[in-house]
């Protein structure tokens, strides 16, 4: 039974910085896709991040670019989000997700999740 679960949220000013790890457990995590979605309140659902497990290969929301990293560690089976200069426009929960089969930004493919972690920016 796969589990993910994330770590690492908290409140920080805008401009700062935090890391988001997600610990996948339960399998293998080859030819798995692995990806950070985010909700705000009252909004749906969305695409943040996404890589590839076997080659690491990473595709970004618009709104994300070049301001968060996303990472994983094959020995520790860990994905982080590395996320800088945030906006509070970024505050919401974030979850980690995991498919099979699929690589694209649409939550309703995931079939794995975390129980997410809350990230508040102030500002």
């Amino acid at each position: 039974q796969v589990q993910l679960v994330e770590s690492g949220g908290g409140l920080v000013q805008a401009g700062g910085s935090l890391r988001l790890s997600c610990a996948a457990s339960g399998r293998t995590f080859t030819n798995y896709v692995m990806g950070w979605f985010r909700q705000g309140t009252g909004k749906e659902r969305e695409f943040v991040a996404i890589i590839t497990w076997n080659r690491g290969s990473t595709v970004y929301a618009d709104s994300v670019k070049g301001r968060f990293t996303i990472s994983r560690d094959v020995a520790k089976n860990t994905v982080y989000l590395q996320m800088n200069r945030l906006k509070p426009e970024d505050t919401a929960v974030y979850y980690c997700a995991a498919t099979m089969y699929y690589s694209g930004s649409d939550y309703h493919n995931y079939d794995y999740w975390g129980q997410g972690t809350q990230v508040t920016v102030s500002s």
